[in-house]
């Protein structure tokens, strides 16, 4: 009886450290974060702030909006999703996964256009706009304009004001805002379309115009728990981007708060 006694204590003992191994493993691992390119600098400072502030981890996969919920969609651990474009946040919450009742909107941007920091010219952005003479030979730098957030409020605006095809020729087309604020930087583009946030950020470029706000839907970032998530910080996370301290980031990155 006593080896049998013995026996079940070892047993209950081998149960109780594996599930209090599994709880300790779950307390350290991070918040899963994936947000749009154009959310890293200021998610960085915000997820810094609130380790800081709570003792806990919080990790980032930055990219197009379309490419994280591609990759969410095909089971790529995530929880939390911040998108740039109610489109993409849409795509997943008609799926399955979005948590129900934890989807909300976040931030608002502005569309500018950019050009590499030591270029002279200027221009306005209207309907008797000549984008193209203002181009020249080079390119224009934008996001995936049938997938890319800021490429779809891009063609959006450039139809509104009659621009479009004046410039479809000379598109240059990449996979996130950031790569388009990289080419011209880098003077790889003669001009570019990107958000004002990311202009800011930038030192080697500069703005020369900004989209009339009424040529292209608002520029809106929906944030939610993703449908998967386990992690019991999530919500925690979720709920600290609309803390006071995250607002002072916002307005400090150029964002708009949406109350």
């Amino acid at each position: 009886m006593r080896t049998l006694a013995r026996g079940l204590a070892a047993l209950i003992l081998m149960v109780l450290l594996s599930v209090t191994g599994r709880d300790l493993h779950a307390q350290s691992d991070p918040v899963l974060v994936m947000a749009a390119a154009s959310l890293k600098n200021v998610f960085d400072q915000v997820g810094a702030d609130w380790m800081t502030e709570s003792g806990k981890k919080v990790a980032f996969s930055y990219a197009a909006s379309s490419t994280l919920a591609k990759q969410i969609e095909q089971g790529a651990p995530a929880d939390v999703f911040a998108s740039a474009d109610l489109a993409w946040m849409d795509y997943l919450d008609q799926r399955g996964f979005i948590r129900t009742g934890t989807r909300n909107n976040l931030l608002g941007n502005v569309l500018v256009l950019i050009v590499p920091a030591d270029t002279a010219k200027s221009i306005t952005l209207a309907k008797d706009a000549d984008l193209s003479s203002f181009i020249g030979g080079g390119r224009l730098a934008v996001g995936n304009v049938n997938a890319v957030p800021a490429g779809k409020y891009a063609k959006q605006a450039l139809q509104a004001l009659d621009l479009w095809t004046g410039v479809e020729d000379k598109l240059a087309q990449v996979d996130s805002v950031r790569a388009a604020l990289a080419l011209v930087a880098r003077g790889e583009a003669a001009a570019g379309i990107v958000y004002a946030t990311d202009a800011k950020s930038e030192p080697l470029v500069k703005v020369v115009a900004t989209f009339p706000a009424e040529s292209h839907v608002p520029v809106t970032y929906p944030v939610a728990v993703t449908a998967a998530s386990s992690h019991r910080d999530a919500g925690s996370f979720l709920a600290y981007l609309r803390s006071k301290m995250a607002q002072r980031a916002y307005a400090a990155h150029g964002f708009t708060y949406l109350e």
